[in-house]
């Protein structure tokens, strides 16, 4: 009687042999997909950026770190990534102190006025980028809306400076690339028992208190995702720095276009864009790895 539940019993291993193989049979249309049209890429950029430039003789065959030298000695491509990530910060804590609040409300409201209002904030992503840049250029120009309308309430005697400014940029950019903060807060916010939230206040908790003692610690998945969606973005925006900032307000992906089209210099801007990808990658892995350290128990 063993013997033949044994014998029936054989076939499973075989069975779960063949399984396994299916998820990475499933994911190699994905794979194929990456490694075409990401990877390839990618390492076809970083291998050009190996290569040297000559006004006269173009580029050359010759291969060295000639291009990432030059740019860790020149204080000039200092400035303009400390730039970039100064500017991608600030949108990011800006998107961020706008955004989870805004998601937060969002999440609270009822079913019908949740779907209008989620409707207004995810509309512009319908929008061009490009038609969104221009305007807030209208509204944030010497005589755009903002400044025209404090000078004729008399709040100011002369237009504020909005653009060609890395606060202009910001502004922009925070609208921009709003909606994948509130999105992602909010889907963080679905995991949320509500329950949670009222035993907190029949405790005696402050509506204060329960936001950031038991609503806060619970949705920082959401806000770290969000962060990290919008901080690599921005480092990697072009049309609304190229835009509201101008020709002057050189951030890295207008340097790196720069060095494409205008001067075409193509291994140096090779070079800027590849740098730009790996200090985007570090920089997000740290702060994710702190954050994941501070709130280890919800990323449990």
């Amino acid at each position: 009687m063993s013997a033949v539940a044994t014998d029936a019993a054989s076939p499973a291993p075989a069975r779960h042999g063949r399984s396994s193989w299916v998820p990475y049979v499933l994911n190699l249309p994905a794979l194929l997909v990456v490694g075409t049209l990401i990877l390839v890429p990618l390492g076809m950029t970083f291998i050009l950026s190996l290569h040297s430039f000559g006004m006269y003789t173009g580029i050359s065959s010759d291969v060295s770190l000639a291009n990432y030298a030059e740019i860790v000695r020149d204080p000039y491509f200092h400035e303009i990534f400390l730039r970039t990530f100064r500017i991608s910060l600030f949108t990011t804590l800006l998107a961020a102190a706008l955004g989870a609040p805004e998601a937060y409300i969002l999440h609270r409201m009822k079913g019908s006025w949740r779907a209008i209002f989620l409707l207004v904030m995810l509309g512009p992503l319908l929008i061009s980028v490009v038609a969104r840049t221009l305007g807030w250029a209208m509204l944030l120009g010497s005589t755009g809306v903002i400044n025209q309308t404090l000078l004729g309430l008399g709040i100011l005697t002369t237009p504020i400076q909005f653009m060609y400014t890395e606060t202009g940029v910001v502004i922009a950019l925070a609208h921009v690339l709003m909606p994948f903060m509130v999105i992602s807060v909010w889907a963080a916010l679905q995991r949320l028992d509500p329950q949670v939230e009222n035993a907190a206040i029949s405790l005696g908790a402050t509506p204060f208190t329960v936001v950031r003692r038991v609503v806060l610690p619970q949705i920082m998945p959401g806000i770290l995702t969000g962060s990290i969606i919008v901080f690599a973005l921005a480092a990697s925006a072009f049309a609304t720095p190229a835009i509201i900032g101008g020709r002057r307000l050189k951030v890295a992906a207008t340097l790196a276009y720069d060095e494409f089209l205008s001067t075409l210099n193509w291994p140096l801007g090779a070079a800027i864009a590849v740098l730009l990808l790996v200090a985007n990658i570090v920089i997000i892995l740290g702060c994710n790895r702190l954050v994941e350290r501070r709130y280890s128990q919800v990323f449990q």
